[in-house]
């Protein structure tokens, strides 16, 4: 973009950093959540498929809420649901750090930190971004967005393991919900919805039955969502368990903190990485190496000789990779749809994400305790790694062909 084009529409720094600390918020504490199951399970007796069953209720939450609440906030305002997502993340929080059943573990750590997620997580943020920026802004905008999601991972892995140290993990999840009760006054300046923001009367109207139908026809939208389902198995199954694998291998549990810690951290690189490399370059092929650099990534990890040094390689490595990949696929839906249902259909591929993410944890846990091993699930990762790079290099990044629409007059 020319310096003079950059003076007439400059960046709208209110909306993107109130969503972006957004983002630190809702992404935090739910990517720190394998660190409660050790002492949880430690005090309730309860086994890692308990765990991993809440964990995995929490991912399918969120996939099913993602494009219901995507909806709502393309309809009724982006700032309602993020307040919203704010109160049922304190609500659902409290309610998993009383221990008292599993029934309050699925529903408070489950459900409700689910649907709390997908009413404040990327797809609703990001399609505010989408809004209010230029095409030309609009992978680094949602660069930015991403990486304050892995700054969030970054603070709250050393964080949740600080907190549990000193108070206990009960005490703890009491402390984070309180803290989501922020998410509510940030989300005023995301307040519009899809007929509001700069770009908004540029946009083709559609209800929201049309922009399905014709999502569910189109070729490459369809290879975009089987894919993004392999993302959610990936990084979900580790979020959850890969504190407990560490722990299981010999490795010091101090090197799960270093290592989510990292994972976030370089996370921040990736995700700002990918929106300035999405912005310039082929986002199908762009995926397509992600996806194969995981799969190599893991493959490694799991053949060399594991120590505190592996350990930290692999999250580096992992960390560049891991969100990564939300810049480019929420592009490609902007790209071939536009942004006014961006939330909806957003969320859409997010809940393909979210199966994934589902069947990632809850494998992992059912699978440990039916092998006494993760080693299954890792190798079904590498798998679908390389079905992902597969699917989506056929993808087409172009709008989709409205005839009517080019036949108008302009």
């Amino acid at each position: 973009m020319t310096q003079a084009a950059a003076t007439r529409n400059p960046m709208p720094w209110l909306i993107i950093i109130a969503g972006s600390l957004i983002a630190v918020l809702t992404f935090g504490p739910r990517s720190a959540m394998g660190f409660f199951q050790l002492p949880m399970l430690a005090d309730t007796g309860w086994d890692r498929s308990t765990f991993g069953l809440a964990m995995a209720i929490q991912n399918l939450s969120w996939g099913l809420g993602q494009p219901i609440f995507g909806a709502l906030a393309d309809k009724y305002g982006t700032g309602r649901m993020l307040a919203l997502s704010g109160l049922l993340y304190a609500a659902g929080l409290i309610l998993m750090s009383t221990g008292a059943s599993v029934t309050a573990l699925h529903v408070g750590g489950g459900v409700l930190v689910g649907l709390a997620v997908a009413a404040g997580s990327f797809g609703v943020i990001l399609s505010a971004f989408a809004r209010n920026v230029t095409p030309q802004q609009r992978s680094f905008a949602f660069g930015i967005g991403t990486a304050a999601g892995s700054a969030g991972m970054f603070l709250f892995a050393p964080l949740s393991q600080g907190l549990i140290s000193a108070y206990g993990w009960s005490d703890s999840l009491v402390i984070m919900a309180v803290l989501m009760l922020i998410v509510p006054l940030l989300a005023y300046p995301l307040r519009g919805n899809a007929s509001s923001g700069t770009q908004s009367q540029a946009e083709f109207k559609q209800t929201v039955g049309e922009a399905l139908r014709e999502a569910f026809a189109h070729r490459s939208y369809l290879l975009l969502v089987s894919g993004f389902f392999v993302c959610g198995f990936q990084v979900a199954f580790i979020t959850a368990h890969f504190p407990a694998y560490l722990g299981d291998i010999g490795i010091e549990a101090s090197y799960a903190v270093i290592a989510m810690a990292l994972i976030g951290f370089f996370n921040i690189i990736g995700s700002l990485a990918a929106g300035v490399i999405g912005q310039r370059y082929s986002k199908p092929y762009f995926l397509a190496y992600i996806y194969i650099a995981r799969s190599i990534a893991v493959t490694a990890f799991l053949l060399l000789p594991q120590s505190p040094l592996s350990v930290i390689v692999f999250a580096i490595v992992m960390g560049l990779l891991w969100l990564s990949t939300v810049p480019p696929t929420n592009a490609l839906v902007a790209i071939m749809f536009g942004t006014r249902h961006l939330g909806m259909l957003g969320g859409v591929v997010f809940l393909s994400h979210q199966v994934g993410s589902f069947l990632g944890v809850w494998m992992g846990g059912f699978l440990y305790d039916r092998f006494g091993s993760y080693d299954p699930v890792w190798w079904l990762g590498v798998a679908l790694g390389v079905f992902a790079a597969i699917v989506h290099w056929p993808i087409r990044e172009k709008p989709v062909e409205r005839p009517l629409v080019a036949a108008q007059p302009a």
